[in-house]
């Protein structure tokens, strides 16, 4: 059984459109896909991948197959079954067969270890473990003799389950995982309805998607950002995906020219390294109509250049895995270089004081809150869940200034969180990894700016005497922490120092250490 937090420290919902009244009886597979059917779209693009193209009525009969398939192994309704997958047909089948029969989907980034999969596997407890064979290698570290594991390439025959299971709307469906300040990867708990909350706010009110629209980018859909952009909102409203299971710039560039993109998710780094492409962005991406932008803040001059180089707008936002997707976005026509936006139709946001809990006058700075459809509900984790969420508000720990039109302006992180490229990295896991290599004998993991990632892990470190610094010693403790964790999560920029700075109880002074890295 997974064990949720107390209904006292859940977040208050709020369903404030029309969109969101839900049937008590909801199963996302029948929304996604089924009613697709129902209103005449078998025949419609469903999926774009490289040269193959899949209709809606072959991915119902796929998804009808990896149900029957699923359920002929013993998996049945609240079992949870973790996904290694890339972004390929078969993602989307699998996770659609997982919601037709009531299963809980726990999608996992490609780029994890071994070490950060086994956290995933002792907190959520799975049935079965489904992966592709470019992603077995960090599986068969694990000693997962306990858990069924199979190849996804053997779910695709077997006897169709054609009906959808009878799932309420706030049965669990997926279950997905970040690391938070601790550096512990915590399981973010999302249902049926929350799929489509995010879908008929901020995708139907911001984006205005139709049948035509062709959905693409980069994001892994192991992600929250990429579970929206590229699985939920096309299949909502009838239209397709493009995916793309390896992002290079000019992979990306190709991917929208060539299957006629019209809504591509990035983030502020892919945009800087597609501009550095030289390409003709103009020619390349005519078929765009928007741009979206979220996992870090916006540059003004990001999306200045972009604009100019390509023609057409982009619109930052700001989501979260704990609720799901998008919150705070910018709008067509309506976008201010530096500011990330407006709180979407659906949701409710406002600037206060950490201390009093109380909103901040207009121009102040303080922490954003949040309310909306969805919200937090960490998986095993009582203080993060007490942290995230108060008096019935989610607070993400980012500082905001609200001005008088509305506009909401980012100013940093309340924690320890680095935003490097649109991934979040947590200091402290970094920490936890270096301060294992024998020649570390202290270590601080801060944020540093870097002109093309935004933002960059830097280890400081203190060796043991045994140990003498060196070019070669860092080169090795970045490629320890490299082969432990995801390897996007090495620390980029290592110093070797002399001692740390503390306080006078011995804690490191994290603080001092990011303040000098920032000064001008």
């Amino acid at each position: 059984m997974l064990k949720y937090p107390p209904r006292k420290l859940w977040p208050e919902k709020v369903y404030s459109l029309p969109e969101l009244a839900y049937p008590d009886t909801l199963n996302a597979c029948h929304e996604l896909l089924d009613r697709n059917l129902d209103e005449g779209r078998g025949s419609s693009p469903a999926i774009y991948f490289k040269d193959s193209v899949v209709t809606y009525s072959e991915l119902h009969h796929q998804v009808m197959n990896i149900a029957g398939a699923l359920r002929r192994r013993g998996i049945q309704p609240g079992d949870r079954v973790v996904l290694r997958l890339l972004n390929r047909p078969h993602f989307i089948s699998t996770l659609l067969a997982l919601l037709r029969i009531g299963a809980v989907a726990v999608p996992t980034p490609p780029l994890i270890r071994a070490r950060e999969i086994s956290g995933i596997f002792e907190s959520s407890d799975p049935s079965l473990l489904v992966a592709e064979t470019e992603l077995w290698e960090e599986v068969e570290k694990l000693d997962t003799r306990s858990v069924p594991s199979l190849n996804v390439e053997s779910l695709c025959e077997d006897a169709p389950y054609r009906e959808c299971d009878p799932t309420a709307k706030d049965d669990l469906a997926v279950l997905l995982y970040t690391s938070g300040s601790t550096g512990v990867p915590k399981g973010c708990m999302h249902s049926h309805a929350d799929l489509l909350a995010i879908a008929d706010t901020y995708a139907r009110y911001i984006l205005e998607p139709a049948p035509a629209d062709r959905f693409g980018g980069h994001p892994t859909m192991a992600f929250a950002y990429g579970l929206g952009a590229l699985f939920v909102f096309p299949l909502r409203f009838g239209a397709s995906t493009v995916l793309l299971d390896r992002f290079t710039p000019e992979a990306m560039i190709e991917s929208i020219r060539d299957c006629k993109v019209t809504l591509t998710f990035c983030s502020p780094l892919s945009l800087r390294l597609m501009m550095k492409e030289g390409m003709d962005l103009k020619g390349s991406l005519s078929s765009l109509r928007l741009a979206i932008s979220a996992g870090e803040t916006l540059p003004a001059s990001v999306y200045r250049s972009w604009r100019d180089l390509a023609g057409v707008e982009v619109l930052d936002g700001l989501g979260s895995t704990e609720m799901l997707h998008i919150f705070i976005s910018a709008r067509r026509g309506r976008s201010r270089p530096g500011a990330t936006g407006e709180v979407v139709p659906g949701y409710e946001a406002v600037v206060i004081d950490e201390k009093s809990m109380k909103p901040v006058p207009d121009g102040t700075q303080g922490l954003l809150a949040v309310k909306g459809p969805t919200g937090c509900r960490y998986l095993q984790s009582i203080y993060p869940q007490q942290n995230y969420v108060r008096g019935g508000w989610n607070v993400p720990g980012d500082v905001y200034i609200r001005d008088s039109e509305g506009f909401f302006h980012y100013q940093c992180r309340n924690d320890d969180i680095i935003v490097c490229g649109g991934i979040n990295i947590a200091g402290p896991e970094l920490e936890g990894v270096l301060a294992e290599h024998p020649a570390v004998s202290e270590v601080a993991v801060v944020a540093s700016p870097d002109e093309l990632r935004g933002m960059v892990p830097k280890a400081f470190v203190v060796v043991r005497a045994s140990y003498t610094p060196s070019e070669a010693l860092k080169k090795e403790l970045q490629d320890f922490v490299q082969r432990e964790l995801a390897p996007y999560k090495y620390p980029r920029k290592l110093e070797f120092v002399r001692e740390l700075p503390k306080t006078s109880t011995g804690k490191i002074r994290r603080t001092e250490l990011r303040r000098a890295e920032f000064q001008v």
